[in-house]
């Protein structure tokens, strides 16, 4: 059996699923997209899958990525007598098979070396906060999260700012053996929507387990007029978790894109990912 790897992206409402990790007894993505695309290839086991980032339960996703390692043969097969390609046909009939809570937007052969986690060289989140019950948006209730007091945007941006760069993060992160907590933070920026509407902007290289939404809950003091706009850093150079940071809930975030170099460097930063970093 000669191999293939294909490269999936895709979107999801991470209201109804445990998260992305396959789980027992659990709803989640991964165990959704895994049996898609096991029944699709017809595969004697079921697909496995590598995820760039793997969210939490209730987290949402705009721009996921996912690879997998299939059959080559079966994948040339499914348009059967069309003129699709096999990427047009696996998207298509991938659509057809998952719930309307997952959309497969794109599948594409993997450049060499390609890896979806590792290749990356960035991830963008989006964070919802709406601070007004008046402009609360019904159809929305599912990606923003009500704050009952009024926010200062300016001063949650101000703050922000002084988390940015290669920093340990460990005050924002659940820490697992063996793993470090040492990462870039590329952006973090605060602003208001014309519709009255909060949203964050966080961009990094990687994420740690909850990251984004603690670095959301370190700067809602801020916000609140509670602390001053250099609470964030003197919470981060610390390097423990701190009883005033909340972290904030799941629904309110979403992984809008995962960035990756041009294919010729994908190997080569997949390899440079892997290395631990201090």
């Amino acid at each position: 059996m000669s191999g293939l790897r294909i490269r999936i992206d895709l979107a999801y409402d991470g209201t109804d699923f445990a998260g992305w990790a396959a789980q027992p007894g659990q709803r989640t993505v991964e165990g959704e997209l895994s049996t898609a695309l096991t029944t699709l290839l017809r595969a004697p086991e079921p697909v496995r899958l590598v995820v760039a980032g793997r969210t939490d339960a209730g987290v949402h996703a705009r721009g996921q990525v996912a690879h997998a390692d299939v059959d080559a043969a079966a994948y040339a097969a499914l348009p059967g007598r069309s003129s699709r390609s096999p990427e047009a046909a696996a998207a298509t009939r991938l659509r057809g098979i998952l719930p309307p809570d997952i959309v497969v937007r794109q599948v594409s052969p993997a450049p060499a070396g390609f890896d979806a986690r590792f290749s990356a060289t960035h991830r963008r989140y989006c964070y919802r906060l709406c601070d007004d019950p008046a402009a609360r948006d019904p159809l929305r209730l599912r990606d923003t999260v009500l704050v009952a007091d009024p926010l200062d945007a300016a001063a949650m941006h101000h703050a922000a700012q002084g988390l940015l760069g290669l920093h340990d993060f460990a005050a924002f992160c659940k820490k697992r053996e063996g793993a470090t907590t040492t990462r870039t933070l590329l952006e973090y920026s605060w602003t208001r929507t014309a519709e009255g509407v909060l949203e964050a902007r966080v961009v990094a290289d990687a994420f740690c387990h909850s990251m984004v939404r603690a670095l959301v809950g370190v700067v809602m003091p801020v916000g609140l007029g509670r602390a001053g706009v250099s609470f964030p850093r003197e919470v981060m150079i610390a390097g423990i978790r701190d009883p005033r940071v909340k972290v904030m809930p799941a629904h309110g975030l979403a992984l809008e894109e995962v960035g990756y170099p041009p294919p010729h460097l994908m190997a080569a930063r997949a390899k440079e990912a892997r290395a631990r970093r201090d």
